[in-house]
């Protein structure tokens, strides 16, 4: 695939992936808050005391502005997301702690996905905590993973392809403005492998935080 096809296509697919994973994650959140009403849920560092008032696709989409990573990281922080969940049934995704878990999966598969990535105190101002507070979140998350962090080639292209099916599926959800054109109207896995190891596009339209 042509470089220009693949600066043609980031601004199209990357906000469809990030709203995809935002409506993903708001639905398991609010699945699990149902259940914990009923059965009571382990308290972590990633709890917090009350409901963040700001969206999950508004914060995800916060992330993506300033974090500069590459597409692969929401890709793989998708993936630590779902290993972290496997590992500790405890501490199923809710609303109270869908926020830290979202930007300590984006920072640590950063660090392991990028070549240059912004330090803890950067992405704690992204998030909008402390240092301390991020810091924690990292070693919490780590041993959560049980430092399991390495994403073959295989396991990224099934992620992808799941990405892919449920993002043809979400079509008309995510079209906000106006219908997709016939080009654009299926994101196929291997676009979205080829957008997500083309390192140059994740910046295009970021900004850097102001310090």
């Amino acid at each position: 695939m042509e470089d220009h096809q693949l600066q043609d296509m980031a601004p199209n697919v990357m906000p469809k992936l990030i709203a995809f994973l935002s409506s993903l994650l708001q639905r398991v959140a609010e699945s699990n808050d149902l259940s914990r009403r009923i059965h009571p849920q382990k308290v972590s560092v990633f709890s917090g005391l009350t409901m963040p008032t700001i969206s999950i696709q508004s914060y995800l989409e916060r992330i993506f502005k300033y974090a500069n990573c590459s597409p692969s990281c929401y890709v793989v922080a998708y993936v630590y997301l779902d290993r972290f969940t496997q590992r500790q049934p405890a501490l199923p995704i809710n609303s109270y702690n869908v926020h830290r878990l979202l930007i300590t999966s984006v920072m640590v598969s950063a660090k392991f996905m990028d070549d240059m990535y912004y330090n803890n105190a950067y992405y704690a101002k992204v998030g909008g905590i402390s240092i301390t507070e991020m810091n924690f979140l990292e070693v919490d998350f780590l041993f959560g993973l049980g430092f399991h962090l390495n994403v073959t080639p295989s396991t990224f292209h099934t992620y992808c392809s799941y990405l892919q099916r449920e993002m043809v599926m979400m079509q008309p959800q995510l079209s906000i403005s106006e219908e997709p054109s016939s080009r654009d109207s299926g994101i196929s896995s291997k676009k979205l492998i080829n957008l997500c190891f083309n390192e140059d596009e994740s910046s295009s339209h970021q900004q850097q935080l102001a310090v």
